[in-house]
């Protein structure tokens, strides 16, 4: 069962990330909005005070740690919320504050989200502190993530990758790339695998950054791999190519990155709906949970309309980080909540300034600007299509070769 409470034990951690994203990611929004493509320098205390809880181990697990989910669930009693419920419940308040601060954020990228899933124990110890963006897209594809062209040869103990990545989140920034290329494009989804590449290494370069409508306090970069030689033990779990397996392996990161993107639209529209609400009891109306919203006035009826879109996502986005501190399969529970969470996010964002109107519309209010970056969080990590197809997938227990 799901309790609609936060849990008592990460209420503390919840106000602390609140007050956090209260005093140095809205205090910031609007400089770095403004600043596109410029370090948010301020970020670099606050990373220094999750790494030093990291290192001391009263981190509740927050951020890009903390997403792993293996063991034997016999071993555990009962139920649990442990860092999946953690690292959820922080992005929603982080995001509250602001999304393109969050995904500057120093060693917490997407990237560092993927080698906590996947990554062997040796890895996990030899890439500790390492700051890691996450290239997926190329220009020949968007939501496919099979039809990656990038490759990844062989070569003694080292693989040499050759290829083009787009979109790459804090792609000039990281230290390193978690790089998605195929071993071998004639077996097909099987041999995509993931490479943890340091950009320090001969051969990777940062060809472009983008210029982009919302987070603009991210930068977004276009990352060339030119005969890039990375060492073997770089690829992220096994090198085995399992053909029975498919995608299986490669995919896994998303049952774990999905929610917290979900996380994202989800704080990012609770900021719009509670600006909204301010403005309607200033205009002298009153909202009544108890009488029907066709009973109310538009703009009220509209506002309880948009508050149960947002819980629906709320919960979805609890029940897939719940599911994986369980070590229950959430793969259609993470793909519902992405779904769910980036429509959701994006519409009520979208709503809230029309119904504003002109102070949604200008620079007085971050309802704009909410607006601007709660778009690519039904893009990324899997658009809202491809999510939708997922889900039918799943529920009809059809392959992709079945349903496209």
């Amino acid at each position: 069962m799901i309790y609609l409470e936060t849990p008592k034990k990460f209420r503390g951690f919840v106000q602390q990330a609140h007050d956090v994203a209260n005093e140095f990611l809205r205090a910031n929004s609007r400089k770095y909005d403004l600043a596109e493509h410029s370090y948010p320098k301020e970020l670099d205390l606050l990373a220094s005070l999750i790494d030093g809880l990291n290192e001391s181990g009263n981190s509740t697990g927050a951020g890009a740690a903390g997403v792993r989910v293996k063991g034997d669930k016999k071993k555990d009693e009962g139920v649990r919320n442990a860092t999946n419920m953690a690292s959820v419940l922080s992005v929603i308040e982080m995001c509250w504050g602001d999304v393109g601060l969050l995904l500057s954020m120093p060693r917490q990228g997407l990237g560092n989200s993927a080698i906590a899933s996947v990554a062997t124990d040796e890895q996990l110890e030899r890439f500790k502190g390492t700051w890691a963006s996450m290239a997926i897209t190329e220009p020949s594809f968007g939501s496919d993530s099979a039809a990656i062209k990038t490759t990844a040869i062989k070569d003694g103990d080292h693989y040499i990758l050759n290829g083009e990545k787009i979109f790459v989140t804090s792609g000039e920034r990281s230290d390193s790339v978690v790089v998605w290329a195929t071993l071998d494009k004639s077996l097909g989804r099987a041999a995509v695998k993931s490479f943890v590449v340091p950009k320090s290494l001969p051969g990777i370069r940062v060809e472009r950054l983008e210029h982009k409508l919302g987070i603009r306090a991210s930068d977004t970069a276009v990352i060339v791999l030119d005969n890039c030689r990375v060492p073997a033990e770089n690829l992220l779990g096994s090198p085995e190519i399992d053909t029975s397996k498919g995608f299986a392996g490669a995919m896994a990161t998303f049952d774990n990155t999905r929610p917290l993107v979900a996380g994202m639209a989800v704080g990012c529209a609770r900021a719009s709906l509670e600006v909204m609400r301010d403005l309607i009891e200033q205009a002298g109306l009153t909202i009544d949970y108890d009488r029907s919203p066709a009973l109310q006035p538009h703009v009220v009826a509209t506002f309880l309309q948009m508050e149960a879109d947002w819980e629906a996502a709320l919960l979805l986005t609890l029940e897939a980080a719940w599911m994986a501190d369980n070590r229950q399969a959430n793969s259609l529970q993470a793909s519902m909540a992405k779904a769910k969470a980036g429509r959701s996010g994006n519409d009520i964002t979208l709503k809230c300034v029309e119904l504003a109107g002109s102070l949604g519309y200008s620079e007085t209010e971050f309802l704009e600007k909410w607006a601007r970056d709660s778009k690519i969080l039904d893009i990324f990590e899997g658009t809202q299509q491809i999510q939708q197809l997922i889900v039918a997938r799943r529920l009809l227990g059809l392959t992709s070769s079945q349903l496209k």
